[in-house]
């Protein structure tokens, strides 16, 4: 009885096909709709997790810092961005950013110039070309959820500047992660009393007054204007994780 084995796998009668596996793989003329599929977008993301995870892993103490792309260099939340990111770079840090540019821009200059480790953690977006200038460390990921687990795995607190619906979700999620305790706890400094006043009014005012959160909710954001508070912050985190 004619037989052919496939690897491990035995086919006899109707169940035989006429071509091998290395021939499938190696014939390009065949359909492409496969790129496309689930199962192959499920080895795109481990891939994506895989190159992450090696690229990040040696990093050492690292904070990320969120704002917004649209944040201009004479904006006072620019000159903010290099100073927080020089002075998280003196305090031993790296600096982790969204690698765009405006706020995300600042934050990598500040790193980079202090000759520390400035790194940029990309997305595939529809309007945005590339890393900014002053990253030295970066990726571009396919999928926001594997980026915003670099993000949380790497990062031992938060520094958010001024910035809109992006640096929000950020922002929030950390906080959530936290709150539901599904990350150990780490600090979130808010800079930019007048711009940061309102959001926090409204959490106080609207949504802790009818029960939604709790005040354990709103203590874990601090807003301040102070730059060096904030770097203190990050270094008492680090002491007491260490």
């Amino acid at each position: 009885m004619k037989a052919k084995f496939k690897g491990p796998v035995i086919q006899r009668r109707s169940q035989i096909d006429g071509s091998t596996t290395d021939q499938r793989l190696l014939d390009s003329r065949g359909p492409t709709d496969w790129v496309h599929t689930d199962p192959w977008r499920v080895l795109r993301i481990q891939s994506e997790f895989v190159e992450g995870f090696g690229t990040l892993a040696e990093l050492g103490a690292a904070i990320a810092v969120f704002g917004s792309a649209r944040t201009p260099e004479d904006d006072p939340a620019y000159a903010q961005g290099i100073e927080v990111g020089r002075k998280l770079v003196e305090a031993g840090f790296a600096v982790i950013t969204g690698g765009g540019p405006g706020a995300m821009e600042a934050a990598n200059r500040g790193a980079s110039e202090a000759g520390g480790a400035s790194v940029g953690l990309g997305v595939e977006l529809p309007f945005e070309a590339g890393l900014n200038e002053w990253v030295d460390v970066g990726m571009v990921f396919r999928y926001f959820f594997v980026r915003k687990t670099m993000f949380v795995k790497y990062s031992q607190g938060f520094i958010v500047l001024p910035g809109g619906i992006g640096t929000l979700d950020e922002m929030f999620e950390a906080v959530t992660l936290a709150q539901t305790q599904k990350v150990t706890e780490f600090p979130v400094v808010l800079l930019g009393v007048d711009y940061w006043s309102g959001l926090m009014d409204w959490l106080k005012g609207t949504i802790m007054e009818t029960g939604k959160i709790a005040q354990s909710d709103i203590d874990r954001m601090v807003v301040t204007d102070d730059v060096d508070e904030a770097i203190a912050l990050m270094t008492a985190a680090r002491g007491r994780h260490s």
